[in-house]
């Protein structure tokens, strides 16, 4: 920033300016002078916006996963969004801290290092209001949290970890793992202070209580997969994931599928007052003879035809033909 100039300064300017003395041309800017921009060596941009812009959308991903998985184990709604990304030194993220804090400290194997997510006190208190049976209320007066509460906590956070593995798989498939919950920063000093970190900030809000969940995640880390942090990437091995993803979900689907299956004999044609007074040893007279093959209705479709027989003492068809769809 320029000199900021006194009134007195300013009025022998003008006064020069009216004598002559000064010459304004002297005092333009060349158009043609290029533009130098500050670097902060204390703090080198190793994340460009195309890294934050990617993991933005990674845990955009990410958080409607979240958005799904936690109602199914808090039973209230819960609702998470990305608010912003930056990149900052470890040293200003836990300067900005407040006690008690909720860090849980994840080994992200396959990469070197380790990761934190770093969840809201308020929140805290809500998920185990709500895990022993409350509405989700959280304290007004924020207090330490017990071995027992951090212990309930911790099974939540698992459950949210585990979730990362699906947004990451366009770019490396990880296991993250949590290694521990710490309620002090001085005890999750996992880099220097003054490496570079990618701070992504989430806005949680479970039933009436808000507050943020960021993932703290350092450049040493992910410095082996940066050049697959980009958006062109990440986009076009989205498509081909996606279809092997989709592929495997719908043969799962398809073989825990539960399908009638039915062997239809024959069919005959009786009276009612016959069917009444069936009795056992009557014999029924169908439409089909002895050597004639059955039909095998998959569902309520015609599909193969066989011959009925006994298996291990079970009675049992041997498929002869499959029926196509013209027939």
């Amino acid at each position: 920033m320029g000199e900021v100039l006194s009134q007195n300064e300013i009025d022998e300017l003008l006064h020069a300016l009216d004598k002559g003395e000064l010459d304004v041309n002297d005092y333009k800017a060349d158009g043609n002078e290029q533009k130098v921009k500050d670097y902060d060596f204390a703090r080198p941009s190793k994340f460009s916006k195309e890294h934050l812009r990617t993991l933005e959308i990674i845990f955009e991903h990410y958080a409607r996963l979240i958005s799904t998985t936690l109602p199914a184990y808090l039973r209230i709604p819960t609702q998470v969004e990305v608010v912003n990304s930056e990149a900052i030194s470890y040293s200003e993220f836990c300067n900005a801290l407040s006690n008690p804090i909720l860090l849980g400290l994840v080994d992200f194997q396959p990469l070197n290092g380790s990761i934190i997510v770093d969840l809201s006190a308020n929140l805290g208190y809500a998920i185990i209001d709500r895990i022993l049976g409350g509405t989700g209320e959280t304290l007004e007066k924020k207090r330490e949290f017990s071995e027992i509460e951090l212990s309930l906590i911790e099974k939540v956070m698992v459950v949210c970890i585990h979730q990362m593995i699906e947004p990451w798989i366009n770019v490396i498939e990880i296991s993250p793992t949590l290694d521990r919950i710490e309620t002090n920063s001085q005890f999750a000093q996992i880099i220097a202070p003054n490496e570079i970190i990618a701070l992504i900030t989430l806005n949680l809000k479970i039933g009436k209580v808000e507050g943020l969940y960021n993932i703290c995640i350092p450049y040493i880390c992910v410095e082996p997969i940066m050049d697959k942090l980009n958006t062109k990437y990440w986009y076009s091995t989205m498509k081909e994931s996606n279809k092997q993803i989709y592929k495997d979900y719908i043969e799962k689907q398809i073989t825990s599928s539960k399908i009638p299956i039915k062997a239809i004999l024959g069919n005959s044609f009786i009276s009612v007052r016959d069917f009444i007074h069936l009795q056992q040893g009557d014999i029924i007279k169908l439409d089909n003879k002895v050597d004639d093959p059955i039909e095998i209705l998959v569902g309520n479709l015609r599909k193969f035809t066989a011959q009925p027989g006994i298996h291990n003492r079970n009675r049992a068809v041997k498929i002869d033909s499959i029926i196509g769809k013209e027939e």
